[in-house]
Parts: structure tokens; sequence; C-alpha cells
């Protein structure tokens, strides 16, 4: 008697891991795809191909994975139903509704679901016990996510931030606190820099930070080599570099951080003032190193900021500045780069004072810093009080707000106690530095000094945020120029007025003998001029 031979079934294996520590670890999959296969061998199927998702959502419906699996089945479609082998249900899907229309996409495509853990069948019964499994490991799925968003919100409210560190920090693991963000030198100190800058106004837009953070070599940029004005933006906005942690979707504001802060609270709170306020007008991109006068030289004729561009000469190019405003006397009548800047200069050199007179200038600083000093007291004094009185403000706001079922007064309530939560914070701060600073007088004001003795210093840095700097701190305005007799009289800040009267000529030694006539034969003495 001829015995008939069975035809071997066609099958495909499909595999997911949820996460990418589980693709790492190198075992998830393996072992999916391993028992996927020796089920295979015991039905007597085939294994066509093996399709795996890795670090997919088992919420989620399209997948590479999944989707490629299902073009498969279709594009090799045949009288005989393909095999696809999950190593659980929990593989397919952990969502109900996901699990549904992947059995369907499946069906439809011409495959027939099979599983070493469970028996997939059609009648009720085994439809039932299959919608409970998908339903229990949407459950589980959920309860792990639940598990772990408590377990960041625990870790948050300790004081730890949990999510990618932003520019300045990095993780580390310290000793007595896990893992947790510490300064990333040197960009943390140039993240300081661009914080306080701004706040200062040393920068007047996050156009002026952004190019200030790319002469760092060190700070991350696009695939053109930008740093990215995002990037900026989140910069200047985010509490934590301020050492407070705030997560809006938790509820979490301005929570106290573990981490070291990089810039004061009042630092950052100036910051926001003026992010939020009137912004300035956007910067010129083409205010470059090779104009650092374009936008601050204006025409003597028309009032109107000259313009600036390279001109091409027949052996070499040559640069210039000139006015472009139609109607004026001086329009397209250029002035030569280096004679404009070299008058600059010399005009910057003459701002130098005498050694002596800049050393009763810094005595008069040291005399008001002292003064500061001796009521800094009074002002701890007078802040506690008022932390106390903020303390009875946000007690009374919050009875209201518990009282309150209007949305809207509710809203009305949470600003208000934010608001006042940010001026106890600065108070706070403020008490938290003792009665004296943490600085010398040397330490604090040695740049300052620096500038003041001399701003041409900083001009020949050849730094373009620091010609700008010089631009913004010793005149308060533009300058005007004129092409045959150059540069006008410019307005220059306070401290460089009085530090010019004090060298001015007509301020000397009264002579010996007084202001009033001789009556003496006697002839006067007077001071060396």
């Amino acid at each position: 008697m001829a015995t008939t031979k069975t035809k071997t079934r066609k099958a495909v294996a499909y595999c997911r891991v949820s996460s990418q520590a589980q693709v790492k670890r190198g075992h998830g999959l393996d072992s999916q795809e391993s028992r996927c296969v020796e089920y295979a061998k015991h039905r007597r199927y085939s294994v066509e191909h093996v399709f795996q998702d890795e670090g997919v959502s088992g919420g989620l419906i399209e997948r590479p994975g999944m989707q490629a699996m299902l073009a498969f089945l279709q594009d090799n479609r045949c009288d005989d139903e393909y095999v696809v082998i999950i190593d659980d249900i929990s593989r397919l899907a952990r969502s109900l509704e996901a699990h549904l229309q992947l059995r369907a996409a499946i069906g439809e495509a011409g495959g027939v679901l099979e599983s070493p853990s469970i028996e997939f069948g059609e009648d009720s019964d085994s439809i039932l016990i299959e919608n409970l499994l998908a339903s229990v490991s949407q459950h589980s799925r959920q309860k792990n996510a639940e598990q772990v968003t408590n377990r960041m919100k625990a870790r948050v409210k300790q004081g730890y931030y949990i999510f990618y560190p932003p520019l300045g920090y990095r993780f580390e693991n310290v000793d007595g606190h896990g893992k947790m963000l510490v300064p990333d030198e040197p960009n943390a100190s140039v993240v300081k820099e661009a914080l306080e800058g701004y706040a200062s106004g040393r920068f007047q837009s996050a156009t002026e930070v952004k190019r200030f953070l790319e002469t760092f070599p060190t700070i991350p940029r696009d695939k053109y080599g930008e740093v990215r004005l995002p990037l900026v933006t989140d910069m200047l906005k985010r509490p934590l570099y301020a050492g407070y942690i705030t997560v809006e979707k938790w509820n979490l504001h301005l929570h106290p951080g573990k981490h070291e802060p990089l810039v004061e609270f009042v630092t950052w709170q100036r910051v926001q003032e003026r992010y939020n306020g009137a912004s300035p007008a956007p910067a010129r991109k083409d205010i470059n190193e090779d104009f650092p006068l374009r936008n601050f030289v204006c025409c003597s004729e028309c009032e109107k900021p000259m313009k600036a561009a390279w001109a091409k000469g027949r052996n070499e190019r040559y640069a210039y500045y000139f006015c472009m405003t139609k109607g004026c006397d001086e329009y397209r009548k250029s002035i030569r780069k280096e004679k404009m800047e070299a008058e600059f200069e010399s005009f910057l050199r003459e701002l130098q004072p005498r050694p002596g007179l800049f050393h009763i200038a810094k005595d008069m600083f040291i005399d008001l810093w002292n003064m500061r000093l001796a009521s800094l007291e009074d002002r701890k004094a007078s802040a506690a009080r008022e932390v106390k009185k903020l303390d009875t403000k946000i007690d009374q706001i919050m009875e209201r707000l518990i009282e309150a079922e209007s949305k809207t007064l509710i809203s009305a309530y949470e600003n208000q106690i934010k608001k006042l939560e940010g001026k106890k914070l600065v108070l706070s701060e403020k008490l938290g530095k003792g009665a004296k600073p943490e600085k010398s007088f040397e330490e604090i004001f040695r740049t300052a000094i620096t500038f003041l003795a001399n701003p041409w210093k900083l001009w020949a840095s050849d730094v373009l945020a620091h010609k700008r700097m010089v631009l913004r701190l010793v005149f308060p305005g533009r300058a005007d120029y004129c092409r045959k007799e150059g540069f006008r009289t410019a307005g220059i800040a306070m401290p460089f007025r009085l530090l010019g009267r004090l060298m001015a000529p007509e301020y000397g030694m009264v002579d010996p003998s007084g202001i009033e006539p001789l009556t003496s034969s006697l002839p006067a003495m007077r001071s060396p001029s």
C-alpha cells in the first residue's frame, strides 16, 4: 500500500521587544526566535522568514517589522495559508485595540496566527480567552507605565532631574545621590556667561547669544556648522540653570533641585523678564568681524547708518564703509575701512584715564562698596520680614483656592501663587547668602575696572562679541562720521564722562595764593600746568 507524503506548511515568525535596553542586552529577540523555530519544527512547519521589531511599543500598530511581514504575506499568497508564529500574545500587541486590528490584518493578508503559549480558535470560548489575555497584557503595560512614571515623579520631588541633560550639564554617579546632574565643563562656564550676559544686556537678543555660543567649538552644532536657535531659546527659559526643576505635566513649578546651579535665581528671573518683554530689533546677520562698525557709524549728512562691503580690485579686494541713502550728498561715496577704524581706535585710546585719576575713581567705587556692605544686615532683616508676609499671602490664597469651584478663578489663584513663590525664592536666595558677599570687590569688579581703565584693550581682542560690547558700554547711541573731517563728537557713557571731566585741562589745582586778586607786591606762585 502506497503512503501519501504530508505537505510541509510554510510559516513566518514575528518577534518584538519594547525597549532598546532589551535589544542591547541581546537576549529578548533571540530567545523569542528560538522558541518560535522550535515550535515550527515540532509542528513540521518550514520557517521562511523571521520578522523583528526592535524597541517598539506594543501599543503601536504601525511598526516596520509588522508592516514588512504583512507585505510579505500579501506578496506570497497561496492556496495554503501561511502560519504566523508569535512567542506570546503580548509580542503581537499590548493593547486590546491594537491586538484586534493586527489579528484582522494578518487574516486579510493570508496568514493564520499560532503560538506555543496559546491556542487560537474561532469558537466563542477561544475568542473570549484570547481577548482576556490581550486585556491582561494591556493592563500589565499600563501598570508598568504608571509605576515608571510614579518612580520618576518621586525622584524629581526629591530634587533630582531625570530627563535628558541640557547644555552645560551631564549625568554622573555621585555618592549618596546616585545618578545626578553635574556641571559639564567647559560648556557650563559658557552657558553661565551667556545667561549672565543676556540678563545684564550685554546680549540684546537670542540671536546675539547664538553668535556668542558659536565662538566656542565645544558647543553642539547642526549639520551646517551653526548653533540652532531653538537650543538657545530653550537655554534661556530653563529654570534648571538656577537650581530649580519645572515639569508642567506633573504640576511641578520651580521645585528646588539638588544639582549645582550655574546662575542665581535673580539672574534667571531677569532673563525671563527680558525674554518675555519687548523684543529688540533682531541683530543683523551681516554685522561680522570684517565690519565691526557697521550699523554703529552714521553718515554725518543724513544721519542714517552706513553700509559696508568688499570691493574687488584688479589684484586684490578692498573694504569700504559708505552711505547708501538716496538723495544724500555722500551717496555711494566710499571711505576706506582701515582709515575709519584707525580713527575710531585712536578715539578709544584717548578714553584711557591717567593712572592717578583712575585710582581716585577706583577708591570712590570701593567707598560705595563698603557703604553697601554696611547696609546688608538691614536689608537682610527686611528680606526676612518680606518672606513672612509672602508666606501669609500664599496661605490666604491657598485657602481661597481650596474653596473655589470656577476653573477661571482656580487658574487665577494658581498664577498668583506662582508669582508670590517666585518673589519668595528671590528673597530666600538673598537671605541664604548671608550678610557678606562671597567674593571680594577686586574679584567681582576686576573685569569692569579693567575695562574702564582701557576700553581699547577689549576692542583689540579681535572677538566680535567683545567689540559689540565696547560699542554698547562706551556709547549710548550711534556716532556720526564725516568723510572729510572724521568722527564728530560722540556721546559717551556716564563712567567715561565722569573720568573725562577729571581728565579735562580746565580742572587743576587752585593757586596757593587763592582765587582773590593779589594785594601783596610778591609774585604769585602758580602750580605747574
